[in-house]
């Protein structure tokens, strides 16, 4: 997996938050399950290129 550096104007706080590419979660395709805590979300990609979280 590849973590991607954030900009420099991004605060000491944001820059210690790991960062992964969406494409790489959704493997290529528009959408991905995420469990957290046994509870399992959809991340969706939409043609807009906007992200959408849903439980």
């Amino acid at each position: 997996m590849t973590i991607h550096s954030l900009p420099k104007s991004a605060t000491p706080a944001t820059r210690a938050l790991p960062a992964h590419e969406a494409s790489r979660l959704t493997e290529g395709g528009d959408q991905a399950h995420i469990v957290l805590n046994d509870q399992t979300y959809t991340l969706r990609i939409t043609r807009a290129g906007k992200l959408i979280l849903t439980k």
